[in-house]
């Protein structure tokens, strides 16, 4: 059960999409999902909706609106082929740290103006690149932000990067779970480790876990990577997450 939304923001219009349970009576616990950077697509679809049918309003916002509304990888093409490569890096570059920061407050006010949200704490996931802006959101709205969550997640703790979120995870006022792949060339063991670290001497909860033998994109049914078995405990240790905070 989904319908598009759209909502306004400082640098333009976020078209997205709202899913809840089929079986949905009254508002729910609000949950904002960011895709990987191959945006908007059918596998995403399918995530968000596993995701409200567990009891939860899903937003899932188009993370390049700035660029273009809606699919941006055209139907039988991925994130890996050539000619698709260039334009998504290149739009991926126009969300530095402080557009984001514009888009949380407008997705936190979307959810306080759409009937299908409840009011009170939200919980955000993202994917790959997106994992580092569900830590910027906990750490910018500690106050509405009880659960965060990254899997395979990329370059959260890059040596010499400003940009990191390492640098700004020590407001974050809720829980923090990580699903990482054990093998993951976009996030290997030292940044791992510093990530961990940091949260640490900030006195955040949070769970690092390493998804054994799985390869970096294993949540995405459309990307050779994808792993079933991983794919599965990711959204087990997502509901149990959701469950406990939501």
């Amino acid at each position: 059960m989904s319908r598009a939304i759209e909502i306004a923001a400082a640098d333009g219009t976020i078209d997205a999409h709202v899913f809840t349970p089929g079986n949905a009576e009254g508002p729910l616990p609000a949950v904002v999902l960011f895709t990987d950077i191959g945006g908007l697509r059918p596998c995403y679809y399918e995530k968000a909706q596993q995701i409200a049918d567990n009891g939860y309003a899903v937003l899932m916002p188009n993370i390049y609106y700035r660029d273009a509304k809606g699919i941006i990888v055209p139907e039988g093409k991925s994130f890996r082929d050539p000619d698709v490569r260039p334009t998504l890096v290149e739009y991926a570059g126009h969300l530095t740290p402080e557009a984001q920061s514009r888009d949380f407050a407008a997705l936190l006010d979307g959810i306080d103006s759409e009937a299908e949200f409840a009011d009170g704490k939200v919980g955000v996931v993202g994917y790959c690149m997106t994992g580092a802006f569900a830590l910027r959101m906990a750490a910018g709205h500690a106050n509405r932000v009880a659960a965060a969550a990254g899997f395979h997640s990329a370059r959260l703790a890059e040596v010499d990067d400003p940009n990191s979120p390492v640098h700004v995870v020590g407001t974050i006022e809720g829980h923090v779970y990580f699903g990482h792949a054990d093998k993951d060339e976009l996030l290997p063991p030292e940044q791992i480790a510093r990530m961990d670290g940091a949260l640490a001497a900030a006195g955040v909860h949070f769970t690092t876990e390493l998804y054994k033998g799985a390869a970096h994109g294993f949540t995405a049914k459309d990307a050779p990577s994808y792993d079933a078995a991983a794919d599965a405990l990711h959204h087990k240790r997502l509901s149990m997450l959701l469950n406990e905070l939501l």
